[in-house]
């Protein structure tokens, strides 16, 4: 009967996320990750010959702890807060989730659309009491704004400033919205 592998696909999946959140995801191989783990690279390679498929697992794994993280409260503004927030408190798994190349290429309304912000358009809709193709034109402009503090924020860029930001967001949205109402009153009108 084989030997039971002393390090699991779960561990290193595990650790490999550990590893990114304390070093950055330029670190992740597998003699890194060996080393994180106390053992050799041989159980690492075994179960992830290519190592591309250990990053979409953990890429999974941080973007569930990521929409946990910013979607623990309804509040559209509290939702944006949070999001910059993690930038600040976790930026290199937030480096991993938004400037590692996993969305190279999108247009800002594909990475709106993608399935990882699907939790986030349905807060909006709720939150804003819109239709799911309005709450994501509703979002694009906010998500922008909101995306660039984060960035920023992630790559010591910014100080990160909760109160300046909660301003600048909440001023936002409301000339969001006054610009939305009246583009509904138009439509209305015609």
């Amino acid at each position: 009967m084989p030997r039971k592998p002393a390090t699991t696909k779960e561990a290193m999946i595990e650790g490999a996320f550990r590893l990114i959140r304390d070093r950055g995801h330029e670190f992740l191989t597998a003699r890194n990750l060996a080393a994180f783990l106390g053992c050799s690279t041989q159980p690492v390679m075994y179960q992830f010959p290519n190592l591309n498929m250990l990053r979409e697992l953990v890429y999974r794994k941080a973007d569930a702890y990521h929409s946990e993280y910013i979607l623990s409260d309804g509040d559209l503004i509290g939702i944006g807060l949070r999001y910059i927030r993690f930038a600040e408190e976790e930026p290199r798994l937030f480096r991993f989730l938004f400037q590692s190349g996993h969305f190279s290429g999108f247009s800002l309304e594909e990475l709106i659309r993608a399935p990882e912000t699907a939790g986030i358009l349905a807060a909006v809709s709720q939150a804003g009491e819109l239709p799911a193709e309005s709450a994501a034109a509703f979002f694009e402009p906010l998500f922008a704004t909101v995306h660039g503090y984060a960035s920023l924020i992630a790559n010591n860029a910014m100080e990160y400033d909760p109160e300046a930001i909660r301003k600048a967001l909440i001023t936002i949205a409301e000339g969001m919205e006054r610009g939305w109402n009246q583009n509904d009153e138009t439509v209305q009108e015609k």
